[in-house]
């Protein structure tokens, strides 16, 4: 997975993340972690498209 940033300019202030522990058909198991909420939100509206000007807004 590509990243915007290696050094982000972000310190998250009691951020809410759902865990999902998954079944895998191979056997074993994945975990894929979502960030739910996050304290030190601020939108900034047309940051992708600033930041990622040739790519498409995930949706």
């Amino acid at each position: 997975m590509s990243h915007l940033t290696s050094h982000p300019d972000l310190q998250p202030k009691d951020p809410r993340i759902h865990i999902n522990v998954l079944e895998i058909p191979e056997g074993g198991s994945s975990i894929e972690w979502d960030v739910q909420a996050c304290g030190s939100f601020l939108e900034d509206q047309g940051r992708w498209l600033r930041l990622c000007p040739d790519k498409e807004v995930p949706k």
